[in-house]
């Protein structure tokens, strides 16, 4: 069985480590994504002389019980809570989807796609 991997990405330009680890607790706190799916974040390869990578891309490694009707519904919660709601892109399987809202019609249009995108079992 091949994994079933999921990526999201903020486009805030700045901020991004900082809503990216928001979006990941967020995830972490839903009882039944944490059920389903492995939590992951992955940090940006650091330059010369840096620290360490700002968190760049958070991803969830996903079972077969993973609904993303649970994940919709995460983002449209997580989205309401902050004032300065960057776009999020969600990738899996070769299809991406930004989101700029959270208008329900659009959020749907998400579950649709990436449904779609399932990799072959």
């Amino acid at each position: 069985m091949s994994e079933n991997v999921l990526s999201v990405r903020i486009a805030s330009g700045g901020s991004d480590d900082d809503v990216l680890r928001s979006f990941a607790r967020w995830l972490g706190e839903e009882p039944e994504i944490r059920r389903h799916a492995v939590i992951n974040g992955l940090a940006a390869v650091p330059g010369a002389g840096d620290m360490g990578g700002a968190l760049e891309v958070v991803q969830l490694v996903l079972d077969s019980g993973f609904q993303l009707a649970n994940l919709a519904l995460a983002y449209t919660a997580w989205r309401s809570t902050r004032s300065d709601a960057p776009a999020v892109t969600v990738s899996r399987g070769g299809v991406s989807i930004t989101l700029a809202s959270g208008d329900a019609e659009v959020v749907a249009r998400l579950v649709r796609e990436l449904e779609e995108a399932r990799p072959e079992q």
